[in-house]
């Protein structure tokens, strides 16, 4: 299993992620990098900012898969 973040998908056409780092706090590369995956550790407080922003559960922004063969 592999845990990923699901920011870019959340984010979908609601706004930009300059927008979404204007509203929430949350430096522009920061966003960016955990929109593409790019970071393994997000703390709470930054989950927290994003979801508020876009209206949904911290855990929202989170996903399980099964890794590939």
């Amino acid at each position: 299993m592999v845990t990923r973040f699901r920011l870019k998908k959340e984010l979908g056409d609601q706004m930009s992620q300059s927008e979404l780092s204007r509203r929430s706090g949350v430096h522009v590369v920061t966003v960016n990098r955990i929109c593409q995956n790019l970071t393994t550790r997000v703390d709470l407080a930054t989950l927290d900012a994003l979801s508020t922003v876009l209206g949904c559960e911290p855990g929202d922004l989170i996903e399980r898969k099964r890794k590939r063969k």
